[in-house]
């Protein structure tokens, strides 16, 4: 058998590679790795040492947690008893604050009721009596709206009316005899009367001192001035207002004609025209026809003015009949005076009369006053002294 010698100082001399030049050896390379070995050995020791230094400090670290936390649990528990205690005195308190709120809130809501019982009340009676007004005022509005249905028909049948030719002279001359009527005495006019011309105008007007009498118109023309109003463009408009001052100036024309007699009728008469909107129009529009009725003689009138000058004409025949009747005025003032004066003697008389009753009725009571005072003094006698006053006068006579 053999012996295997080997030669370690030969194999660690042993070049395995070549650096450079520089020949490395199997010894060098164990060097080197051994020299990693003892690196890793201590890298690994000083990782463990810090691994326990570590896990010595968290453990330190968790302890002084555990402590820091059961200080804190022990604050806990205190703050717990110490915030029950102050919980229940709280409790105590609300309790006590509750039932004194409560027992407010029912005193306020007793007020209260009482208080939203007398609104209730008097907002209820506020709400009959504005329902009973209201009730009244629907039953006057009622009884308006009913005056307007009836307004409405008369004035549907006004319409008729001023839509016929006939028809509306009648209502214009029926306009015009009620003016005169309700401002003239009976026997002051005469409608449809006859001149000597064998005309007749539709109301003539008899003035005081005869002088000569007033002659009134009621025929007017409205075909035309109907035809302006309804004329929408302003060529039909232009036709219609030469139309109507055509037909205007053909009435004044007759009026003045037929009516205007020397001796008989005034120098001047009266076209009536029964709107005041158709008169207020004529004025404004139509200033020519104006003065042409003016320089004919022919004053044209409005409701309003007709009014007016009749109320004039009532002055007038008033002052007349007193100017007339002023000798008769004269008589009775005269007797009026002698009565007054035989009234003023009875008076006087009644006086004397007066003035004795009352000197009597003063000496009847001057002698009432002394019957009074004579009363009294009766009343106020002592019988007592009297009874001794007697019993002396008699034992002075029978010593006598």
């Amino acid at each position: 058998m053999e012996t295997l010698v080997i030669d370690f100082g030969a194999v660690l001399e042993q070049t395995v590679m070549q650096f450079g030049n520089r020949p490395i050896s199997v010894g060098e390379i164990a060097a080197v790795v051994a020299g990693l070995i003892l690196v890793l050995i201590i890298w690994r020791m000083i990782a463990t040492w810090q691994n326990a230094k570590r896990r010595a400090a968290n453990e330190a670290a968790a302890i002084e947690r555990a402590r820091e936390a059961e200080a804190r649990m022990a604050e806990l528990v205190a703050s717990q008893n110490e915030l029950t205690g102050r919980m229940q005195t709280m409790s105590e308190i609300f309790s006590t604050r509750q039932g004194d709120m409560m027992r407010s809130v029912n005193e306020r809501l007793e007020s209260m009721g009482g208080r939203i019982g007398q609104s209730i009340t008097q907002t209820t009676k506020n709400t009959q009596e504005s329902l009973s007004k209201l009730q009244e005022r629907l039953a006057v509005i009622d009884n308006a709206q009913n005056n307007i249905v009836a307004l409405s028909s008369q004035v549907v049948e006004l319409q008729h009316i001023l839509s016929n030719k006939q028809t509306r002279g009648a209502f214009g001359e029926g306009r015009m005899q009620a003016i005169v009527q309700d401002g003239l005495p009976k026997g002051a006019y005469q409608f449809q009367a006859t001149l000597s011309n064998s005309c007749r105008p539709d109301c003539l007007i008899f003035m005081p001192n005869d002088t000569p009498s007033l002659v009134i118109d009621a025929k007017f023309p409205l075909e035309a001035w109907n035809a302006i109003r309804s004329a929408k463009e302003p060529e039909l408009m232009k036709v219609a207002a030469t139309q109507f001052r055509r037909d205007v100036e053909v009435h004044i024309k007759a009026i003045s004609e037929k009516y205007l007699i020397a001796g008989e009728t005034q120098d001047t008469a009266f076209m009536f025209v029964p709107s005041e909107s158709v008169f207020a129009e004529i004025h404004e529009n139509f200033e020519a026809l104006v003065q042409k009725a003016l320089r004919a003689r022919v004053i044209i009138v409005s409701p309003s003015l007709l009014m007016l000058s009749i109320q004039v004409i009532q002055s007038v025949l008033k002052d007349t009949r007193m100017r007339e009747q002023a000798h008769l005025i004269q008589g009775e003032i005269i007797r009026l005076m002698e009565d007054v004066s035989r009234m003023d003697e009875r008076v006087r008389k009644l006086d004397t009369h007066f003035r004795q009753a009352q000197k009597d009725v003063e000496m009847i009571l001057t002698s009432s006053d002394k019957v009074n005072k004579r009363g009294t003094r009766i009343v106020d006698l002592d019988f007592e002294e009297t009874k001794n006053i007697e019993v002396e006068k008699v034992k002075l006579k029978a010593v006598e």
